[in-house]
This record gives C-alpha cells, sequence and structure tokens, in this order.
C-alpha cells in the first residue's frame, strides 16, 4: 500500500511538473505586443524569420497528432523579398495547423496574406493573395479539406511593423493563420 501512494504520487508531481513547462513554453512562444515594435531579429539577407516566430511547442507532427489542441493561431509564415513560396522552416507549422484541420472537420481558418509597403496597392494585394494561397495549397496537400480555408490578402494594410527598414519590411512579409 505504502508503495502505491508513493507511486501516485510521483505520477502527479510528473504530470504537474508536464503542465508548469508546458504553460511557460506558451508564454515564451507568444510575445507580448510591446515586444513587438517592430524589430525583427533576423538580416533580410539571410532570410531567417524572426526568431520570436520559429519553434516553440505545438508545431511539430507529434503535437498535431493530438488533434484536440488548436495549433496556436497568432502564428505566421515569414517570406522573402518579392517571394510567395512557402519556405521548409514552415512546414512543421503549416502540418500542424492541417493535422488539427483533419482532425475537426468544422473547423475553419483564414489564411491572410501582407506585403510590405514597397511597390503599387495592387501588386502588394495581389503578392498577398499568392502568399495566403501559397499556405492554402500547403494545407490542402497534407489532408485539410478546401473547404476549410479561405485565402484573403491585405497587401499592405495590415503592417506588424511600422518602420521604413529592412526590419519592419520583413515583419510585414507575412501569411498569418486566423480562425474564422
Amino acid at each position: 500500500m505504502k508503495r502505491f501512494s508513493i507511486l501516485a504520487l510521483a505520477v502527479a508531481a510528473a504530470v504537474s511538473g508536464c503542465a508548469t513547462t508546458e504553460s511557460q513554453d506558451t508564454n515564451a512562444a507568444a510575445p507580448a505586443p510591446q515586444a513587438r515594435s517592430g524589430q525583427a531579429s533576423s538580416s533580410p539577407s539571410t532570410g531567417n524569420a524572426p526568431s520570436s516566430q520559429v519553434g516553440s511547442r505545438g508545431t511539430g507532427p507529434a503535437a498535431a497528432s493530438a488533434g484536440a489542441q488548436r495549433p496556436d493561431l497568432k502564428r505566421s509564415v515569414y517570406y522573402e523579398f518579392d517571394k510567395f513560396d512557402v519556405k521548409p522552416e514552415y512546414r512543421a507549422l503549416v502540418e500542424s495547423h492541417a493535422a488539427w484541420l483533419k482532425a475537426n472537420p468544422k473547423a475553419r481558418l483564414v489564411i491572410e496574406g501582407n506585403a510590405d509597403e514597397r511597390g503599387s496597392r495592387e501588386y502588394n494585394v495581389a503578392l498577398g493573395q499568392r502568399r495566403a494561397e501559397s499556405v492554402t495549397k500547403m494545407l490542402v496537400l497534407m489532408g485539410a479539406r478546401a473547404d476549410q480555408i479561405e485565402a484573403v490578402s491585405w497587401g499592405e494594410e495590415k503592417p506588424r511593423a511600422t518602420g521604413h527598414d529592412d526590419s519592419a519590411w520583413s515583419e510585414n512579409r507575412r501569411a498569418d493563420f486566423a480562425q474564422r
């Protein structure tokens, strides 16, 4: 009987320890709005995404297989200047959303394409649409249904960063996941 209670306490401690770690990871993955003042930690010449957007819990296939847990919809896919192809580093993020959509057939997502301020308004709307559609196509290829996803473009109308430099522009070249 004493062994059973010790084992039960050990399991309870392990489970509560995991829950604490998980909530700490969630807080670390979602930067505060004040911290996002247009200062990206990437260099446009290297093509890396801002570090606050790469690698957190819930983006890999193991996390997506749970199905019931919604992926972090505050995540974005970032692009190079004048590009709309999804880079391999965002595959796990898109895959987690596809798995969530497959597990939740009534769920709907809106993929919002964005562009930086350079280029004409019409060009940026078209580029934002191509970015949203590239994520949509990838989601469908990974098993989500096309009727669960809507691709829209904001062009340069909803910038995340308001600066007029490479750092701000790299924050604004993105496709965002939003729940409908």
